[in-house]
């Protein structure tokens, strides 16, 4: 009988590695083995000269090369932090990053010269998910000097939405010539008027004048003059900055020729708008971007070839972020440009169907912010089953770009309508019969005090540290006092025979604001049918019919729960008047990224 044949086979270590990483480790805590000593300013790090090599290209050239630090016992390193590079060697030795944002700026030049590429990307993604008014523009200057432009893509919008806030600061002083001339040229500045371009580029020169005033003519030419009223312009003339500088004459002349071609800042038309969001059945399906202001009945309709949108979200800085349904499984954040008209896709998400115990009758999708941080909060309901809800929310962590799951309320069937809000730090879920709130500092759900008298939510949104409910008819409006943990009724409409259908509460120029769909069978003079806006007087205890013509929609077929407001920078058609009440103009189609 033949042997039987042997045949060879390859077998992995799945665990190798981890106890590698981990054997090298102990061995760098206790002194083993090391040959060489890496002296960064003054201190001394005793090393292994292999496990540098493997983790650095920069090492590996060092020691394998005929250089002098590849026969020295110890190597100095110019040019390095020394608390950074101990945290770049417990990286190597640990494969575990810990960046914070008070030290990611030198732990990514560090990170550069060694070339260790994971820490530079990573400390670039830090600095770009950290982008907010407070750091924009020192992450702007950073990010220009090292050339990172994932940082300078979130920091350079950044700054030119918050303009007229950052000019004010210590960072913004410290610009260089250049960085200021690149700021103040962009279309995209949030500025009402162009004196407030004048007035930072003056605070800048001033700041330190001697050195910066031979600058100013070459800074004027970014400055878009034609845009001044003449008052404007010979205030300017009579400053001591024109006056007195050695070039009068040709800084005269810029401020008084002007440029006639330069358009304007795209702060100068924006204005505060309700978005609603809408779905056309066509091939492929059509969704619509309702933007209106309430108070003028000005309104925009963009239509875009997006799936149905479920949730929506703008953020303090102004970004528009909706959830649209790819699939059943799986939803696409995207993000709005506003100087493109097109949405960015950012991330997916996962909905986990398999998970949901029961068929669903209705679906509650939320995308929440807090501090800086999104939240999908979906809750599904099914009428027929006792306790038949089901609620999951999760995390989007911006540094790894996924969703993380977080904790779940403990209810008792939560009741046939849910409603939720974030309003400070916090995330609210309401329901007729019970109250929760999430704190994301503890990934922990706790109760409050739940409504009384509001027989089914619709509709409710947070100003300041309230948040005002509606229930589906509009016949009660309740507040809740995020502070006190209590509910006190919004006086209403003093006449209840009016029937109020699908009501919208929205807060537009920090005002309650109601869009509301009136039965056209009403039997009264409230002038029938048709959408409706009212703001609330709270001086008076009654709702105000604004008095304007909005578009008409069907309430089935608008998309999310939640109306957020954004600062929308459209311009008016040319040829038309910049006083008009209401404007009712499509769009070209927008694209998706």
């Amino acid at each position: 009988m033949a042997a039987a044949e042997q045949i060879p086979r390859s077998y992995k270590d799945c665990d190798f590695r981890v106890g590698f990483f981990d054997t090298i480790g102990d061995l760098q805590k206790a002194g083993i083995l090391q040959d060489v000593v890496i002296e960064v300013e003054g201190r001394q790090f005793p090393c292994h000269r292999l496990v540098l090599s493997a983790a650095s290209p920069y090492f590996r050239a060092m020691f394998t090369s005929d250089m002098a630090e590849s026969r020295q016992k110890t190597v100095v390193l110019q040019g390095l932090d020394a608390v950074m590079w101990e945290e770049i060697l417990s990286y190597i030795y640990t494969g575990t990053l810990h960046v914070s944002l008070d030290k990611v700026q030198p732990l990514y030049q560090a990170a550069d010269l060694l070339q260790l590429d994971y820490v530079r990307d990573t400390c670039s993604s830090y600095m770009a998910m950290s982008v907010e008014s407070s750091t924009c523009v020192g992450l702007y200057k950073f990010a220009d000097v090292y050339s990172v432009d994932v940082v300078l893509n979130r920091s350079l919008p950044c700054i030119c939405r918050r303009f007229a806030e950052v000019a004010f600061t210590e960072e913004f002083y410290s610009l260089s010539v250049n960085q200021l001339t690149e700021i103040i040229s962009h279309d995209e500045l949030d500025v009402k008027e162009e004196t407030t371009v004048w007035e930072a580029v003056v605070r800048w020169v001033q700041h330190s004048r001697e050195d910066r005033l031979h600058h100013l003519p070459s800074i004027l030419l970014h400055i878009r003059f034609n845009l001044l009223t003449s008052d404007d312009t010979a205030a300017i003339l009579e400053h001591p900055l024109i006056r007195e500088n050695p070039g009068t004459s040709e800084v005269r002349n810029l401020v008084l020729r002007g440029t006639s071609n330069q358009k304007r800042r795209v702060g100068m038309d924006a204005q505060e708008m309700v978005l609603l969001f809408r779905t056309v059945e066509t091939t492929p399906n059509t969704t619509e971007m309702h933007c209106m202001d309430p108070g003028s009945g000005y309104y925009i309709k963009y239509s875009y070839n997006l799936p149905t949108v479920m949730a929506a979200t703008v953020t303090s800085e102004n970004d528009i972020y909706i959830l649209v349904e790819e699939s059943y499984d799986q939803l696409s954040l995207l993000q709005y440009n506003h100087m493109e008209n097109a949405w960015v896709q950012k991330s997916s998400i996962d909905r986990n169907r398999k998970e949901e115990p029961f068929a669903i009758d209705k679906s509650f999708v939320y995308l929440l912010e807090v501090d800086g941080h999104f939240y999908y909060l979906h809750v599904a309901v099914n009428w027929k089953v006792r306790k038949g809800v089901f609620v999951m929310m999760k995390k989007f962590q911006w540094l790894t770009n996924q969703w993380q799951d977080c904790s779940k309320p403990e209810h008792g069937g939560l009741g046939g309508s849910t409603v939720a809000v974030s309003c400070g730090q916090y995330i609210y879920l309401f329901t007729n019969t019970e109250m929760h709130r999430y704190d994301p500092s503890q990934d922990q759900w706790s109760k409050g005090t739940p409504p009384r008298t509001i027989p089914q939510f619709s509709t409710a949104v947070a100003i300041g540290m309230e948040i005002f409910c509606a229930d589906l008819p509009f016949k009660n409006t309740v507040v809740y006092d995020v502070e006190t943990d209590s509910w006190c009724e919004l006086p209403g409409w003093l006449d209840q025979t009016i029937d109020k259908l699908c009501p919208i509460l929205c807060a537009n120029g920090g005002q309650l604001h109601a869009l509301v769909e009136l039965n056209p069978y009403n039997d009264d003079d409230s002038g029938g049918g048709g959408q409706h806006a009212y703001v609330y007087d709270r001086l008076a205890g009654a709702w105000r019919d604004l008095q304007v013509s909005l578009p008409s929609w069907n309430h089935q077929d608008l998309c999310a729960h939640v109306y957020p407001v954004a600062r929308m920078y459209t311009r008016l058609p040319p040829g038309q008047d910049d006083d008009m009440d209401t404007q009712d103009m499509e769009q070209p189609q927008g694209t998706r990224n």
